[in-house]
């Protein structure tokens, strides 16, 4: 279990999935955490997110610690040396999973996933889908009769309220739990912790008093917060930074190799690449060369963009 965070007023981190090298979008996500948390004196810790161990690697994991390293991004704790992997944690999620159904705050839900884009809309413009409540109310009954032909999921059952936060970019953020989000995923059919459940329990437990990440994340932070709050323990701060984006708008993913970060260290230094994405989402005036520690003296949150998405040539 990391520890720097019991000595550090501010503690940070990053959690990227070992599924392949990082991209562009992977490393801005990484070094607006580190130097959120670093100005502030803080801590910074490194976590693997590897629920999926189907398409997850030590090898990734490793070679995802020596790219940080190349780029002047060190961690104070976690990591492969300290076993830092949520692999390695399923059985602490189960302890937190079992605090909820103790709670009567969640239930079994059998819809596939066809139900549940055959029942409802997507929501918004990103695909996303809230969920009805088909399985809210099942009866003993029902619930007996559907385990037989399969597991289920549990969802968390989300009560009809605003949750409220203010994003260290954004501002202040209103979110109805209900209409925007529904209830939401705490356990998989396969009975391992869904993302939302284990990244607020490792949070929790690994002292981490900030959250900096991607804007695609914003509106899972309310539901976050409700877990936090179920769960008896203090929500960090939450700061979401712009995503980096392609040519045609979409999001940056291995697919684009210009800017994976392999390819980038063949063509660029380290201190190019942490100039170029600091000049991308506004941090300094100028595309210059630039260390991350030399960094440390210009961050400030309200110097960075505060746009959803930044679009980058990936040519």
């Amino acid at each position: 279990m990391p520890n720097s965070a019991e000595k550090a007023t501010v503690c940070g981190r990053f959690a990227p999935t070992p599924s392949g090298r990082m991209h562009a979008g992977n490393v801005l996500a990484a070094l607006m955490s580190w130097l959120s948390a670093k100005s502030a004196g803080g801590c910074w810790i490194l976590r693997h997110e590897d629920l999926d161990t189907s398409r997850t690697k030590i090898e990734y994991a490793q070679q995802i610690e020596d790219d940080l390293r190349w780029l002047g991004l060190t961690w104070d704790d976690g990591g492969v040396a300290q076993n830092c992997f949520q692999s390695r944690r399923f059985h602490i999620y189960d302890q937190y999973f079992d605090l909820l159904r103790n709670q009567a705050t969640v239930y079994p839900c059998f819809c596939t996933r066809a139900d549940l884009m055959a029942a409802s809309a997507p929501h918004a413009s990103d695909g996303r889908v809230v969920y009805s409540g088909k399985c809210r109310n099942l009866s003993a009954e029902d619930i007996a009769t559907l385990s037989a032909q399969r597991n289920p999921a549990w969802r968390v059952a989300v009560p009809n309220t605003n949750i409220n936060f203010t994003d260290r970019l954004f501002g202040q953020q209103s979110v109805n739990l209900a209409n925007e989000c529904g209830d939401f995923i705490v356990r998989r059919a396969d009975g391992v912790a869904a993302y939302q459940l284990a990244v607020v329990v490792d949070d929790a437990l690994m002292g981490v008093t900030e959250v900096v990440r991607g804007s695609d994340l914003l509106l899972s932070a309310s539901q976050q917060i409700f877990l936090y709050n179920q769960l008896g323990f203090a929500a960090p701060q939450f700061g979401h930074v712009p995503l980096l984006c392609n040519e045609s708008g979409v999001r940056l993913s291995k697919r684009d190799r210009s800017l994976g970060i392999d390819v980038m260290r063949n063509s660029m230094s380290a201190q190019q690449i942490i100039g170029w994405l600091a000049f991308t989402v506004g941090l300094i005036p100028k595309n210059e060369d630039v260390s991350a520690q030399e960094l440390l003296t210009e961050f400030s949150w309200s110097k960075i963009a505060k746009h959803q998405t930044v679009q980058v040539n990936c040519k």
